[in-house]
């Protein structure tokens, strides 16, 4: 197996030190798992993605994370209930639909948040058509169609 050295200035040696610690000592996996996630995150900026960071479940719920762009979003609301879609195109072409609601359109948590928020992911428009509102799936159809980066000749 090839050695590489890194070089750690005194300033980063604790951070070093404690991903060693995180990594169970093996500092070697830690940095490549890092390198891997940067790598990730790098070239899906470089192909017009964004790091999208969604919660998902009851209340607060918990964070998921995914690169996609965001191809709309709509929102129904009244005066003691509400729900948001909003519809990504993933890096593998998918389509990742985030709901926001509170439960049963009647509660929202303490800090206001929705009380359930799920998220979901179709391979097609077809199959997401049953699974948002008619006037978003009109908006993603036509966005869907349009390249998620556009490279202008000025």
């Amino acid at each position: 197996m090839p050695n590489k050295t890194i070089y750690v200035s005194d300033g980063d040696l604790p951070l070093y030190q404690r991903a060693q610690e995180l990594a169970g000592g093996n500092l070697s996996a830690a940095i490549a798992h890092a390198l891997r996630r940067y790598v990730d995150v790098e070239e899906g900026r470089q192909e017009g993605f964004d790091e999208i960071t969604v919660r998902v479940g009851p209340g607060s719920g918990r964070k998921m994370r995914f690169s996609g762009v965001l191809l709309g979003q709509w929102a129904n609301s009244s005066s003691n209930r509400y729900e948001v879609f909003r519809v990504y195109r993933s890096r593998t072409g998918k389509f990742v639909v985030h709901t926001d609601r509170t439960v049963e359109w009647t509660a929202v948590d303490a800090e206001g948040r929705p009380a359930e928020s799920t998220i979901e992911v179709v391979d097609s428009l077809e199959a997401l058509r049953e699974k948002i509102p008619p006037q978003l799936y009109d908006m993603v159809a036509t966005s869907a169609q349009q390249p998620a980066v556009e490279d202008l000749d000025i």
